[in-house]
């Protein structure tokens, strides 16, 4: 039994050092995450990013969320980040919270953006996305791995094969929630929920 698991983490560590490889070489890679199955790569990637929005069919206006391994990382992005997004931070992360606030746009793509002065960030609680994202050195992009206006993969079986045709790698593995994160702005004040998901605040 002992063997079998040793072999079973062995296997994953190896995909997903071969999952950072192809994320670092420009890829796409689709992924367990604690919501649902997410799409992504480099957030400094242009090419990269402009192939997640064409393999989706999602309207280059939507931004896309981005995906950190640490509340620090999240923060370098953020303006000036206001008590309320802090303590959001250190209550629900890592977990299902994506938190848009005012951005350092000169630091994320225009597409990341939807062109706008905001952008939605998330601490996923699973291991996989943590370790993609502290191998490849920058957070990714994390939009749900499925075409613009389609049912959200919450399992490994529910993700559409034509999709899975479109990446350059996929990681299988199980996600644990069966809900999408729950988006808040925090632009405003007080604070406004976007998306009802997971968390309740």
């Amino acid at each position: 039994m002992i063997q079998e698991l040793l072999q079973f983490l062995m296997l994953d560590n190896a995909r997903i050092q071969q999952a950072i490889s192809v994320i670092n070489s420009g890829g796409i890679v689709v992924f367990p995450t604690d919501t649902a199955f997410g799409v992504g790569c480099r957030i400094d990637n242009s090419e990269a990013i402009n192939r997640v929005f064409k393999i989706r069919n999602r309207p280059m206006t939507q931004a896309l969320p981005v995906l950190v391994s640490s509340i620090d990382q999240a923060l370098a992005y953020f303006i000036h980040p206001s008590d309320i997004v802090r303590h959001l931070m250190q209550t629900y992360w890592p977990g299902a919270l994506t938190i848009v606030d005012y951005c350092k746009k000169n630091m994320l793509l225009s597409p990341i953006r939807g062109g706008g002065e905001t952008v939605g960030i998330r601490f996923p609680n699973h291991s996989v996305p943590q370790l993609l994202i502290e191998g490849v050195g920058v957070p990714i992009v994390g939009p749900s791995a499925n075409f613009h206006g389609k049912p959200t993969p919450f399992t490994f079986a529910s993700l559409d094969p034509a999709f899975l045709e479109l990446v350059d790698f996929v990681i299988p593995g199980e996600c644990t929630n069966d809900a999408v994160s729950t988006v808040v702005d925090c632009t405003v004040e007080p604070y406004r929920i976007i998306r009802q998901g997971a968390i309740v605040l």
